[in-house]
């Protein structure tokens, strides 16, 4: 499998998306035996949608061409160092393998840092900086009995 092919492509969509002003200057790509069946680039700004990472998009892609949720045994190659939302993003999906080129260091000095979500993650929740209170315990927990006796569920 050629790694530099896939990178190169990677490094291709976050430049033309600078060119096309679709978001910040970030690509990616998923490749599963060989063959690309995912591409992204960051479209945050022009979609006004903060989820809207180069990684995420591909992921998207990749899911809608392979018509599943589980994308195991695929590779992703982007020009950034996932950050958090990407990281779990691309562990949900099963992806095997990430292969990235520029660090979260490089990121955070052009100012993409997300230095304060690794830290907020770590911290108990009523220790963020985000108020969080958990509430409606008793109710909300019928969702997830109904959920396990479900006979429909499909497990992800």
């Amino acid at each position: 499998m050629d790694k530099n092919k896939f990178m190169k492509r990677a490094i291709e969509i976050a430049e033309k998306n600078i060119t096309d002003s679709l978001g910040g200057p970030f690509g990616a790509v998923i490749v599963k035996k060989g063959i690309i069946i995912g591409e992204g680039s960051n479209t945050v700004t022009s979609t006004n949608d903060p989820t809207a990472h180069a990684e995420i998009n591909a992921i998207r892609q990749a899911c809608q061409n392979s018509q599943s949720f589980n994308l195991s045994n695929s590779i992703i190659y982007t020009n950034c160092e996932p950050c958090p939302m990407c990281l779990s993003a691309i562990y949900w999906a099963r992806i095997e393998k990430i292969f990235f080129a520029n660090s979260k260091t490089d990121a955070a000095e052009i100012g993409f840092d997300d230095d304060l979500i690794y830290q907020e993650i770590i911290l108990p929740v009523e220790k963020r900086s985000i108020p969080t209170q958990q509430i409606f315990i008793d109710e909300s927990i019928l969702a997830f009995r109904a959920w396990e006796r479900s006979d429909s569920k499909i497990n992800y």
